[in-house]
């Protein structure tokens, strides 16, 4: 290893990898449960069901890239894993007895390239760009613009505006969306009715810090970068992605409030404000998270890092 390093003794990571399990499972356990039951959340669920991150996945703790965990041999078996070699051992005073291991980083780097390269460029967009906030969700009422009954993405939910009442807020709203991957769901009839046509080359450039399905992907660039970051990163991204998808469904067209959610409505004027609050403190949350990832993808590859992703 050329750059400093933490030691933890097993009496300092296992208790770490203890509260992270317990943080997680109280996201994870519940979506777990009603999977087994047949069951579905419309909010709760979309976190494991639209991202690739399993439970079991997101429960696992890591310490990230460039910290050494004692009497640890066993997790040299896990992807990204590696015992020190010799000389490691020797820097730090340590033996093989001790059973330190470290996550490789360098076989990281050679296999996850691409999506390091990714991320460094769409968090350098998210940095970099102005915020809009004047979009007021209205990526999920073109999800439903003239979709009828039988095709809505939410089929187990009801429009609170009835198909009529959806179709006339977006015909009469004005509709830029940024990010593609709201984009790509847009009924047929209401692409067109974007101003933009974002792409997924387009993503490296177009993504800013106003968008709500942006700033829910900080949780996936994070959880792409595993086991080379914190796990504690990677829950304070989910967090926050979980309290943006809440938002992101109160201002969508759809009746939550047997599911306990109070409608954002984005077709008043108090609702636009109050979606663009909520909107504008998300930005603000996410500023540090996108700058640990920053820093993460330098230890990653310093030669590499970019001002932007850091910012």
């Amino acid at each position: 290893m050329t750059r400093p390093v933490v030691v933890l003794s097993r009496d300092e990571w296992a208790p770490r990898a203890h509260d992270h399990e317990q943080r997680a499972a109280r996201y994870a356990d519940p979506f777990v449960a009603r999977r087994h039951r047949g069951h579905k959340h419309p909010v709760e669920d979309f976190l494991f069901t639209y991202y690739t991150l399993k439970p079991a996945q997101l429960k696992r703790w890591h310490p990230g890239a460039g910290t050494v965990l004692l009497d640890a041999a066993e997790r040299a078996r896990e992807k990204f894993y590696r015992p020190l070699t010799g000389s490691e051992l020797a820097a730090l005073g340590l033996t093989v007895r001790d059973g330190a291991v470290v996550v490789d980083d360098g076989a990281f780097r050679d296999r996850r390239a691409p999506a390091i390269d990714f991320a460094r460029a769409v968090l350098g967009a998210h940095a970099g760009n102005p915020g809009f906030f004047g979009c007021f969700g209205l990526h999920e009422w073109a999800m439903a613009y003239r979709s009828g009954d039988n095709d809505l993405r939410h089929e187990q939910l009801e429009l609170r505006l009835g198909a009529a009442g959806t179709d006339a807020v977006v015909e009469s709203a004005r509709i830029r969306c940024t990010h593609f991957d709201a984009f790509r769901f847009f009924q047929p009839q209401a692409v067109p009715l974007n101003e933009l046509q974002p792409t997924r080359e387009s993503q490296r450039r177009m993504e800013q810090p106003g968008c709500l399905h942006a700033t829910m992907d900080l949780y996936k660039w994070a959880y792409k970068l595993v086991p080379a970051i914190p796990s504690e990163l990677l829950m304070d991204c989910f967090e926050l992605a979980w309290d943006v998808r809440e938002t992101d469904m109160q201002a969508a067209p759809y009746d939550l409030t047997g599911w306990g959610y109070e409608p954002v409505r984005i077709e008043t004027p108090e609702g636009k404000a109050e979606y663009v609050r909520r909107q504008r403190d998300f930005a603000r949350r996410a500023q540090p998270l996108r700058r640990r990832l920053g820093a993460a993808l330098e230890v990653l590859d310093p030669a590499r890092a970019t001002d932007g992703a850091a910012a």
